[in-house]
């Protein structure tokens, strides 16, 4: 014979505190959602933008059968030693980049001092140098970027013997700030205060003993 059992659930706010921390911890296992990066991705791509920095891309299937194109960007964390981020990219100069990412992120010193040595060395390369930036390997950390330093000159001048390793490691200091950024955003929606009010949006209801239910 059927039996109808009756429970008694519970909004978040109601739980005790042992019973809220179970049920914090059912919903952080879900994780974020779908493409939490993507902002922080956009941001990026503007930051390449205007450091005069054009990121490749790869073509990617769309569900009706199209196809767009993806910026190579990747990374990977948060827990492990190898983690990082890393992109491909082409980089030559754009005028005024410098004054440029100040008006974009006044307050990020990292960018500030990332544009300030990439002009410097184009100016002593007189404006001519260009790169490639190339991922190598299975593992996404700025140490897995290849950046193969070239100059444009029309009377054939090298570069200046520091211009390789000054732009290399200028823009491994910007997968660097990617990669914080990205920690910064995960840790931002892992925190109680988030997972908290994602619970509370959603109306989730819980035994009293924090299990999830319904």
């Amino acid at each position: 014979m059927p039996e109808v059992i009756c429970t008694t659930v519970y909004q978040f706010p109601e739980l005790s505190d042992a019973a809220k921390e179970k049920a914090r911890s059912w919903y952080r296992e879900l994780g974020p959602h779908d493409d939490w990066w993507d902002a922080i991705y956009e941001d990026f791509e503007r930051v390449c933008e205007i450091l005069g920095i054009r990121l490749k891309t790869t073509p990617v299937r769309l569900m009706g059968g199209g196809t767009r194109a993806k910026p190579c960007i990747w990374f990977s964390g948060f827990w492990s030693q190898g983690d990082g981020a890393c992109f491909e990219a082409y980089l030559s100069h754009t005028k005024g980049a410098a004054a440029r990412i100040r008006d974009y992120a006044p307050q990020d010193a990292t960018l500030h001092r990332i544009a300030d040595r990439l002009q410097a060395i184009q100016r002593r390369n007189f404006y001519q140098l260009a790169a490639e930036v190339s991922h190598r390997g299975r593992y996404y950390h700025e140490y897995t970027m290849s950046v193969d330093v070239t100059r444009n000159s029309p009377t054939w001048q090298p570069t200046t013997e520091d211009a390789e390793e000054i732009v290399t490691e200028a823009l491994r200091d910007l997968a660097r700030w990617l990669y914080r950024q990205l920690q910064n955003e995960y840790d931002h929606l892992t925190s109680d205060e988030a997972i908290e009010e994602g619970i509370i949006v959603n109306e989730y209801t819980f035994t009293e003993g924090g299990r999830r239910f319904g």
